[in-house]
């Protein structure tokens, strides 16, 4: 019953599931609230924050009931969440958890010195790094510091695969600490464990658990403007805790914090081999036909010829297979397939790319972040369609060019019509390498 009780610890779930794991509701470690509340005519859920005038949600038995988060237990005014406070119940130790520390440059390690500060000190930063600089290594020193504090730590991402590449990293950077990974489907069971690395969705099952919460790529769908998962994420820290965003491409609304001076940002534009980042070619088409036009089949006989692997993204799944078929009668003797967020064989796709079984990828943004290869050239078809904005532009950039030894590559993007965010990605890019020359000029300048 204690092992089981330790699954409770940080969490939070309703009677149901708790009858589902063996555990009494009457026990005497538990701490339960109501589930749903009614307040002036409205519902409020507490598990996901919901709310809603109450006549749209009523139950035959007069009680009502949460629609936003049914996908994880229904929830009613007549049930409550139970849970038991976080213990902190994990091995004390002497020595440093980081198995072996990352070789930095001098600006990460100033970036990573800011970021172990505000852990100390419980407070709230953005890191906003670019593409490829490095921003797991840079979070080494505060997970290490805080994981010697006998502190209970979470890596939060919106995407499965972000958190299948991040978690054999901290995995392998922390292996005395134990962990687990959470995400529908994942594989694995629940198991109170210090260090965390879920889909930001797992995090409404936790309660005041974690003193360090790391949201990565904190600008990422389906995270971003999501109400219910920004509440999740509120809830599952403790009162006093630290929180570290994670970002290449920050939204308007963090830039607004920063600008107002309510969250502490960290910014570093210069890639860890000290490379600028590669630049957007725009190439404008006269017809918005969804196929590959002579304007833009040049730069793929170019890759071809260099044999260079090369992802091409478009914005709908209709159009997957039509490339895919025009691709392959461009080069019947090259592998190459297509891949989007329903496909069940994505990452074994992109292990393809990866080691050369494959020379390319169709792909919907459902690689627009977290596919990291050697050496990568990327094309945008109807760059100009409204799903491609400044912030997917930008990560699909960044796909380009993030290894030391090819640290260059070939971005391009095709368009009928200029749109406000093909301007701004292309001028985002470009600030960024201007501050990332001033470093690299400051840096010539210190050694003279």
């Amino acid at each position: 019953m204690e092992k089981t009780l330790n699954l409770l610890m940080g969490r939070q779930l309703s009677g149901p599931q708790l009858k589902a794991l063996g555990v009494a509701l009457d026990s005497t470690k538990l701490k339960q609230r109501p589930a749903v509340i009614v307040k002036k005519g409205r519902i409020f859920c507490q598990r996901c924050g919901f709310q809603a005038p109450r006549a749209n949600y009523a139950l035959p038995d007069k009680s009502y009931y949460c629609p936003a988060c049914l996908a994880w237990g229904r929830l009613t005014t007549t049930m409550s969440l139970y849970s038991i406070p976080e213990a902190n119940d994990f091995k004390k130790y002497s020595q440093d958890l980081l198995e072996k520390k990352p070789r930095l440059s001098l600006w990460q390690k100033k970036a990573a010195k800011e970021l172990l500060q505000t852990v100390k000190r419980k407070q709230e930063r953005l890191l906003w790094a670019v593409t490829g600089a490095g921003k797991t290594e840079m979070l080494f020193e505060a997970l290490n510091f805080a994981l010697l504090d006998q502190q209970r730590v979470c890596l939060a991402t919106p995407r499965v695969d972000v958190c299948n590449e991040l978690y054999p990293r901290l995995c392998q950077a922390f292996p005395k600490v134990k962990s687990c990974l959470l995400y529908q489907n994942s594989g694995q069971e629940y198991t109170y464990t210090q260090l965390v690395v879920c889909t930001v969705h797992q995090l409404l099952r936790f309660y005041h658990a974690f003193d360090l919460l790391v949201i990565d790529e904190v600008d990422a769908f389906p995270y971003v403007n999501d109400r219910q998962l920004h509440y999740a994420v509120t809830h599952a820290k403790k009162i006093n805790s630290s929180t570290l965003y994670l970002t290449a491409t920050p939204d308007r609304y963090l830039k607004q914090q920063i600008h107002q001076n309510k969250l502490a940002v960290t910014c570093l534009p210069l890639r860890h081999h000290r490379h600028l980042l590669p630049e957007i070619t725009l190439v404008k088409l006269r017809f918005p036909k969804q196929k590959i036009e002579e304007r833009t089949k040049k730069y793929l006989i170019k890759w071809v010829k260099n044999k260079i692997p090369f992802l091409v993204f478009v914005p709908q799944i209709a159009m997957l297979k039509p490339i895919l078929k025009e691709l392959q009668h461009l080069w019947p003797t090259l592998n190459g397939e297509c891949v989007s967020a329903l496909d069940p064989d994505r990452l074994q796709k992109v292990k393809n790319l990866r080691t050369g079984i494959d020379q390319y990828l169709v792909t919907t943004t459902i690689l627009e972040r977290g596919i990291t290869i050697t050496r990568l050239n990327v094309m945008v078809l109807q760059a100009d369609a409204p799903l491609f904005s400044e912030t997917v532009l930008v990560q699909i950039a960044g796909r380009v060019g993030r290894d030391k030894d090819y640290p260059s590559g070939e971005v391009v993007f095709t368009y009928q019509e200029m749109t406000f965010a093909l301007r701004a990605a292309k001028k985002q890019i470009k600030l960024l390498n201007q501050k990332a020359e001033q470093l690299l000029k400051n840096d010539e300048m210190s050694t003279l």
